[in-house]
């Protein structure tokens, strides 16, 4: 219940704008064939920005060198703003004190928004969520 509570809450506060801009940086990165897999990720952890509480990242097991040179290009291509996003409207949150514990939720989607690939969204007991 305080779940549900939290993610309305986040919705409203700051996750919808998040979740948009992981969908813009999905249809950009779409465009071109070779960043597809980029333009994916951004939809996927659009999910995530819209709904975070209760749910959290983990590394993937299979991940290798493949997902570290993809992250090294995410960030160039995507991850810096995605990131300044979440740095910018957490510090905002935080002005309230009431906005605290979102501020914190998007302090925590900092390091995904940076290096997505090779990371997998799973509920906080251990579960693939999607």
């Amino acid at each position: 219940m305080v779940r549900t509570l939290l993610n309305i809450l986040w919705l409203v506060l700051a996750g919808f704008w998040l979740a948009l801009s992981y969908v813009l940086a999905g249809i950009i990165c779409c465009i071109l064939i070779i960043t597809i897999p980029f333009g994916i990720a951004s939809f996927r952890i659009a999910g995530f920005a819209l709904w975070p509480f209760g749910r959290t990242t983990v590394p993937r097991r299979d991940a290798g060198a493949g997902s570290l040179l993809g992250n090294v290009i995410w960030i160039i291509v995507a991850g810096w703003w995605l990131a300044l996003g979440h740095l910018f409207t957490g510090a905002l949150l935080c002005i309230t004190i009431i906005g605290i514990p979102f501020g914190i939720a998007n302090f925590k989607l900092i390091p995904v928004s940076l290096a997505p690939l090779g990371r997998e969204i799973v509920a906080n007991g251990g579960r693939a969520s999607f």
